[in-house]
């Protein structure tokens, strides 16, 4: 028998909704998984255990609220969540408590989920290494030596430790895929307006999206389904709901393979993972084929945007954290004629993707260009020999794929020799999140990498 807390999510709503399983014992068992494991992973930094268990009682005296009901979930710590304290990652806001909810952790609560508790993230989410001077760094619980990635890092290991089924995680250049790939759990950046963001100060910037974190496709699926659909505050929500495709099979699907998206260094154990990941689909009747790709126009359109979104976002702070302030200063740079070329590279780029996606269903390439790096470096500089420029360098692989506009899933792959956790990325044309997760589920249900569990 799986342990309570080790069960899917929807096999945990499907208990409490069959009276066979208390919201209350439910939350219970993953209170005691807390206890006993985020001490040596640091993923849970905010835990609202009373409020949880009040919502816990009233969920077992009342009806099913709705398809989460009963659910443990944990939010970001950049999400808005009303009288829980919400810091994102930095001193600045070390004891701020918002008296409103994000509109996905509205959704959530509609749907009957708990709040335990808030995940670990980098100030602002800034950087793909899950460390703050509030609360530390969160380590991988697949070796406590190493980082779990970031900035949804707190998030990724707390699914992975069973300390909850379902989280919420945000991805600019990586976010939300990074952390999942060196978890072993799955996360997807969907299409822009998929999962609606609210925002008075850059309501149109599309690079940074909110997206589902859970342990197989179908739980991430359930949470999508709750966590999508239009809300008029957002200028491009998307208008439907998501709902999953109703085809399991990938057989006859097109596969364009990119070992490196056009010449990036690959660490050699995640390149080998990566092709052994597309060998899979081929073996299960994709059509698989090497593509020679260059999204190298990607580089200066993400980091224009970004360096401008930061500065807007972030540039009347003082005492910033290192990463966040280099971004700001950054955008402070920016011209007008920086961003009309951006929005050039980007235009084009994404017109030659949308006719790249008319001769292939989907692109898969690495999540990240190395496996899980030691917790006490800031970043990586370096892969293969080849020295990169800064902190964002070694991310491309990722942030690459966000100018595109497209839904990108990280779905585990397997292993290094040392037992490190690598996940591959599958990406599809814009709005077609759906494939790209019915590829997921299809090479998740074959290999079964994600059902292997750190040793905590």
């Amino acid at each position: 028998m799986t342990e309570l807390h080790y069960l899917t999510a929807t096999e945990m709503a499907r208990l409490v909704r069959a009276r066979e399983v208390s919201a209350v014992e439910l939350l219970e068992a993953h209170l005691a998984r807390i206890e006993q494991v985020n001490p040596a992973v640091n993923a849970i930094v905010t835990l609202v255990a009373e409020r949880a268990l009040d919502q816990a009682k009233a969920a077992d005296a009342g009806e099913p609220r709705g398809p989460l009901h009963g659910v443990p979930v944990a939010h970001k710590d950049l999400v808005d969540t009303a009288g829980i304290r919400t810091t994102y990652g930095s001193p600045l806001f070390a004891h701020h408590v918002p008296g409103q909810d994000d509109l996905l952790v509205e959704r959530l609560r509609k749907a009957g989920a708990i709040t335990v508790g808030k995940t670990n993230t980098p100030e602002f989410g800034t950087g793909s290494h899950t460390v703050n001077e509030v609360f530390g760094a969160t380590r991988n619980p697949y070796d406590l030596s190493r980082s779990a990635g970031g900035s949804s890092g707190g998030a990724a290991a707390a699914l992975a430790t069973g300390m909850v089924p379902l989280a919420d995680g945000s991805d600019m250049g990586g976010s939300l895929r990074n952390p999942a790939s060196f978890c072993n759990v799955v996360g997807l950046r969907p299409t822009p307006g998929r999962v609606p963001d609210i925002s008075d100060t850059a309501a149109w910037y599309t690079l940074a999206v909110s997206g589902p974190m859970a342990r197989t496709v179908e739980d991430l699926e359930l949470m999508l389904s709750v966590m999508s659909g239009f809300d008029p505050r957002s200028p491009y929500a998307i208008t439907e709901p998501y709902t999953p495709d109703p085809e399991t099979s990938v057989r006859g699907l097109r596969v364009a393979f990119s070992p490196d998206l056009g010449g990036l260094p690959v660490d050699p154990e995640t390149a080998a993972v990566t092709e052994a990941a597309v060998r899979v689909l081929d073996r299960l009747g994709a059509v698989v084929e090497r593509v020679d790709l260059d999204l190298s126009d990607a580089d200066d359109a993400f980091r224009t945007y970004r360096a401008w979104y930061y500065a807007l976002s972030f540039g009347e702070l003082e005492r910033l954290g290192a990463n966040t302030a280099w971004n700001v200063e950054q955008g402070r740079t920016v011209t007008g004629a920086d961003l009309a070329r951006a929005e050039k590279l980007r235009s084009g780029l994404y017109q030659r993707m949308a006719a790249f996606f008319d001769t292939y269903d989907v692109l898969v390439a690495p999540v990240s260009q190395v496996p899980p790096f030691p917790v006490e470096r800031p970043y990586v500089d370096e892969i293969n020999g080849v020295k990169l420029p800064d902190y964002l360098a070694w991310m491309r692989s990722a942030y690459w794929i966000s100018v595109l506009h497209a839904p990108a899933a990280s779905v585990p792959a397997g292993f290094t020799s040392t037992g490190l956790p690598v996940g591959v990325q599958v990406v599809g044309r814009p709005f077609a999140d759906a494939r790209v997760l019915r590829v997921a589920r299809a090479f998740e249900q074959a290999t079964g990498y994600g059902s292997r569990r750190p040793d905590l």
